[in-house]
């Protein structure tokens, strides 16, 4: 029976290899999941997954009627309570990370197969199936998801950073034959008598205390300037040694690193590490010790506030998915944009019926995916039996934004880990992904795109000259001298000094931080700059210049960045404590560019060829030995005028983050174009495919040596030099909203933890007349938005009218 009524779609039905992947897990259009109440429908010919709502959409796109429906029952285990464990993880909602406890759950799969249209039945086991049948549901049940093959793609690590490595001194570490034996107690730095955070050196077994934390605790840095004496690499913790694991470190390798002959080089000082119990804390529990005192944790959290949940549109959560809190807020705060509301919710039908079979793989449908999941309300109901609506209840799971977090990071070097990352980088990456597949399409991140004027003026010759840029962020400093609450600060170092010289700790109501407003922070980025070896094409000398930079237009949405993660003097990144004074309204009248004014003379353009300046080939070797490319050594010496080592120097070290740092270099007024270039042919027809010209995309790839990620880049950060040798080419301008100045508040994410690798975000969003809180998977009504502590604000312009 079964076999006839398969027979006329065998043909179509595929075994699942290695090289296939199964989207078993959720729908590959929303998050409807085997759990779910209709459950998963598998095509057995592409192994894609749908919900019951657009399986049938699916059907009459491809004709494909065979499927394996898969469905799974949940059921609480009475009196299997998971414990809540003490963190071992910076995390939060992870496992070995902060709040983890709960239900236990067994789970009960009903499988058959399914035909459509009409929806026909075969329960599963059946014999009568044929084996081809057989074998590709065995396959389909068997083999990891695709999300599970995604992940193991991925490196490994969690937010305790990167995996550690074996060290390259574990079979080459000398060890000094000095007769130093280290007592099993008692221990002190040899330099200062501090008697915890030691180091044990395993050259020559001396102890010193480690590092300086930003707080004032820690140590006196003396294990480190040890190692600048003598070079000896590798250390280890004392008090964390046990035969499972140590905190050792290298300081030339500059990383926590793992010594398989820790044993060996513990022995050599009469360590036995067998006998050995961890009596100090490891690094990782000592940022996690950290951040649980610091304060800023349970204040942007707003931890000991009764928060009333919320549900329904606009207000689901998304679960953590191995330190995705970076990407969660991002989400949450760029869908509550109407414009991209508008662009990927309100259109999302039209998006899936265009891309159904490239799903898992196209961003617009992945973003569309997970504008339904935010925006419809499905994933967002209250639970059943609520008596009293202000009474708080259990938060909902939240929906898993995997294939989105997957695809976005494809082939990144940081996003496609698991490691936490810094969430003004991920925002500014996604616009990225965005500008790229949205040509010929409206792109909804032009609500946050504005031009930035800049105005040099040489101080010799007094002539201007203005440039425009394109961005999506106004990234401020921090004025740290700008403190309006100095004496207080001096206070507070005080008895900082005095608790810490008891051996107690700070509590977190005792912190006090500097307090900054906004508008300082707002005054340092638009105060003038001054520009040592300008080269001024006025008097064709190097001179120097200021430069003021202004805002060319105002966008409907503006984000700021509070630059809060800086470098130390010790060149050890560190984040700025800081209280900020955040006004709801903002007036930003004052940084309105205005173009070039009357009685402003502009400098002339560089009328330089190749053949009329000459690279000094002693500082270019110089250069260029050092490590650097060619390219910018060339960049370097050319506008320092080949001034010397020193300055060319400063130059590479001031522009080595330009995105076209690396990029092949042509002096201005110089031919650009190279007859013998060929253009990578399946490159090139990428970037056509996205709706630029075989010109243009020739130009781009000669500019970028053929590697097709670079060149896309190239050309949008390059849409001046489109114009080429071809009528048939138009020329590419960006287009920029513009309007008033006046904003008003109407978001801010927070970042807690003491660097970009470790930590949490969380975002408040203004809604419907109240501040709401979006921790990953808890929506709620916020008590008490934390924000003077933001690392991101969302200004939205006011309308005129």
């Amino acid at each position: 029976m079964a076999t006839s009524m398969l027979l006329p779609f065998i043909q179509k039905v595929r075994i699942p290899t290695s090289g296939d992947k199964v989207y078993k897990e959720e729908c590959v259009l929303c998050y409807d999941t085997p759990e779910s109440d209709s459950g998963l429908y598998v095509c057995m010919s592409t192994f894609l997954g749908f919900c019951k709502k657009h399986v049938q959409a699916y059907f009459f796109k491809t004709s494909n009627s065979l499927f394996l429906h898969l469905k799974r029952f949940k059921r609480e285990v009475e009196g299997q309570d998971v414990p809540t464990s003490t963190p071992t993880k910076l995390a939060i909602g992870l496992e070995g990370g902060f709040n983890v406890g709960g239900k236990k759950y067994e789970y009960e799969d009903h499988n058959s197969i399914v035909l459509m249209p009409e929806l026909r039945v075969i329960s599963l086991p059946c014999p009568d199936l044929p084996e081809s049948v057989q074998l590709s549901i065995g396959s389909i049940l068997e083999i990891d998801a695709a999300s599970i093959q995604e992940e193991a793609d991925a490196l490994a690590g969690t937010w305790d950073g990167m995996q550690r490595e074996v060290t390259k001194h574990a079979d080459t570490l000398v060890q000094l034959d000095n007769g130093v034996k280290i007592p099993p107690k008692d221990w002190q730095c040899q330099v200062c008598g501090l008697k915890e955070n030691l180091w044990l050196n395993l050259t020559d077994g001396a102890i010193h205390c480690g590092r300086k934390y930003f707080n004032g605790q820690g140590g006196n840095n003396h294990a480190v300037e040890h190692y600048e004496k003598t070079k000896y690499p590798l250390v280890v913790k004392l008090g964390t040694i046990t035969s499972d694991a140590s905190d050792v470190y290298s300081y030339d390798e500059d990383n926590m690193v793992i010594d398989p002959n820790l044993p060996q080089h513990l022995a050599h000082f009469g360590i036995n590490i067998k006998d050995l119990q961890k009596t100090d804390k490891s690094m990782v529990e000592l940022e996690i010790d950290l951040n649980q005192r610091i304060g800023e944790w349970a204040i942007i959290q707003e931890s000991g506030t009764k928060l009333v949940p919320l549900y329904g549109p606009g207000y689901t959560g998304l679960e953590n998915l191995g330190n995705s809190c970076y990407l969660n807020s991002v989400m949450q705060v760029l869908f509550n944009i109407p414009d991209f509301r508008k662009c990927y919710y309100e259109k999302c039908d039209n998006i899936f019926n265009e891309f159904i079979l490239d799903a898992p793989r196209n961003i617009n449908v992945q973003m569309a995916k997970l504008a339904y999941g935010l925006w419809s309300g499905e994933y967002s109901k209250p639970p059943e039996n609520v008596k009293d609506p202000q009474e708080p209840v259990p938060e909902l799971p939240g929906i898993k934004p995997r294939m989105f977090k997957n695809l976005i990071g494809q082939g990144h070097p940081e996003f496609s880990t698991k490691r936490q990352q810094d969430a003004q980088e991920f925002f500014l990456h996604l616009i990225s992904v965005l500008e790229r597949h949205s040509r010929g399409r409206e792109n909804p991140a032009d609500s946050l795109k504005f031009e930035v004027e800049e105005r040099i003026q040489c101080s010799t010759s007094k002539k201007v000259k203005y440039t425009t840029r394109t961005d999506y962020l106004l990234s401020l400093p921090i004025p740290l001298d700008a403190a309006t609450n100095k004496e207080e600060l001096d206070a507070f170092e005080i008895k900082k000094a005095e608790i810490l010289a008891r051996g107690d700790r700070l509590k977190p109501d005792e912190i006090v931080r500097p307090r900054i407003s906004l508008q300082a922070c707002l005054d340092c980025f638009s105060s003038l700059e001054l520009v040592d070896d300008f080269y001024s094409t006025a008097i064709n000398a190097k001179s120097t210049a200021y430069k003021a930079t202004r805002l060319h237009t105002f966008p409907d949405y503006l984000m700021l960045h509070l630059k809060k993660f800086t470098i130390g003097d010790d060149w050890v990144p560190k984040k700025l404590d800081v209280s900020l004074d955040v006004p709801d309204e903002l007036d930003l009248s004052a940084l309105r560019g205005k173009g070039i004014q009357p009685g402003e003379e502009e400098l002339p353009e560089a009328v330089s060829t190749e053949k009329e300046f000459e690279y000094n080939e002693a500082l270019l070797y110089q250069l260029s030995d050092m490590g650097f490319p060619l390219d910018a050594c060339k960049k370097a010496l050319y506008f320092t005028q080949n001034e010397g080592i020193d300055s060319a120097m400063n130059w590479v070290m001031e522009h080595m983050n330009d995105p076209d740092f690396m990029d092949p270099f042509h002096l201005p007024g110089a031919n650009k174009n190279n007859p013998n270039f060929t253009p990578n042919s399946a490159a090139s027809a990428t970037i056509v495919s996205m709706g630029f010209t075989p010109a243009q995309a020739a130009k781009a790839l000669e500019a970028t040596d053929n590697n097709l990620e670079r060149a896309v880049d190239w050309i949008f950060s390059h849409a001046e030099e489109m114009e080429v040798d071809s009528p048939a080419v138009p020329e590419v301008k960006a287009q920029f909203r513009d309007g008033t100045e006046k904003y008003k508040l109407v978001a801010f994410i927070s970042h807690m933890g003491t660097s970009t690798v470790a930590g949490h975000y969380v975002c408040h969003i203004f809604k419907d007349g109240r501040w709401v809180i979006f921790n990953d998977n808890k929506v709620a009504l916020s008590e008490n938005p934390p924000k003077d502590l933001a690392y991101l604000y969302i200004y939205q312009r006011i309308s005129s009218s």
